[in-house]
């Protein structure tokens, strides 16, 4: 499509129903930036591997992203799709697969996220990569949070040296070169989380806490949200998905006026989300907008937007249309 090709196709067909909030969305979006707005975008799910690093690093690069909240599985599959691009393995049959099948792709080494394979090497050069990273913080007494060590990891010419997948596509690479925050909360469910532990159960490493922990990374998030009131910035939220990357950096708001005290802090002044939980299960990822407002996260005015269809298709949209200026 051209210069105009994404706009004039939603403004086109976008009219009703999950089209027609997809493309006020992005409306809203782009509304909120001309007015000088922030924003924050939330990972969950397996959304590096599903390369949308494609689309979020063009508009990382764009200052049209100014923090990031993902799972500890979005920032390192990003690496890993970089560095190993060409060896994954899709499946297209994967709903058919026999359990016999599932347990042959294990003895072959590879790990199955929905249609494609990562290979289990790449975690492993990967790991074996970053635990030096991990034991010179460790000799030298620094501490840093996952974020932190994986732009360590990314500094590190030996990585580059196996960039498979077009650098430009990665929005790890994109964070790190225009300096913004990224916070990772539950970091140790992730495969170098796991691998972190590993180390110190067989004494490669001797403690835990080279690391940040969670409420180190909340408070880090709460001055980041402070610094914007203060400068007047509203601070926007798209979150896709659920889980704890959403859930995590949404509670800073009511964090600062609940339990800091700070009764002046300016509510989410944008609030997007794309899921599929329906409500009335109870996930609490699955809340509509306004059961927020109850939390002391968004006010009654705030734009809100929910939009239930696949991540992996809205998502890419409405960068493109924030993108087309």
């Amino acid at each position: 499509m051209g210069s105009n090709g994404i706009r004039d196709f939603m403004h086109t067909h976008f009219h009703h129903f999950n089209a027609r909030e997809t493309r006020a969305a992005a409306e809203g979006w782009v509304e909120h930036l001309n007015s000088d707005g922030k924003m924050l975008v939330t990972l969950a799910g397996a959304m590096s591997t599903a390369e949308l690093g494609i689309s979020l690093s063009k508009l990382i690069r764009a200052d049209k992203v100014h923090a990031i909240c993902c799972t500890g599985a979005n920032l390192e599959e990003d690496i890993f799709n970089l560095v190993a691009h060409d060896e994954y393995k899709t499946i297209p049959n994967y709903r058919d697969l026999t359990a016999e099948q599932e347990a042959q792709l294990y003895k072959d080494g590879w790990n199955r996220v929905t249609d494609v394979c990562i290979p289990e090497q790449v975690m492993r050069s990967i790991d074996n990569a970053i635990l030096e990273i991990w034991q010179q913080a460790e000799k030298d007494d620094v501490r840093k949070t996952p974020w932190g060590f994986m732009r360590d990891l990314v500094r590190d010419e030996r990585i580059a040296q196996h960039y498979q997948a077009d650098p430009e596509n990665s929005w790890v690479l994109a964070a790190h070169q225009k300096n913004i925050p990224v916070w990772v909360p539950g970091w140790e469910d992730s495969t170098l989380g796991n691998s972190f532990v590993g180390y110190v159960i067989i004494d490669k490493l001797s403690k835990h806490d080279t690391v940040k922990t969670g409420t180190e990374q909340m408070h880090e998030l709460c001055d980041w949200y402070r610094m914007q009131a203060s400068e007047n910035a509203s601070v926007g939220f798209f979150q896709i998905g659920g889980g704890i990357a959403g859930d995590f950096s949404i509670c800073a708001v009511p964090l600062l006026i609940q339990d800091a005290f700070e009764k002046d802090t300016p509510f989410w002044g944008y609030f997007c989300q794309i899921g599929d939980a329906p409500t009335s299960y109870g996930g609490y990822s699955g809340a509509v907008p306004n059961e927020k407002i109850t939390w002391g996260k968004l006010a009654a005015d705030t734009p809100k937007f929910m939009i239930n269809s696949d991540a992996s298709i809205v998502a890419p949209l409405i960068f493109e249309y924030v993108l087309d200026e």
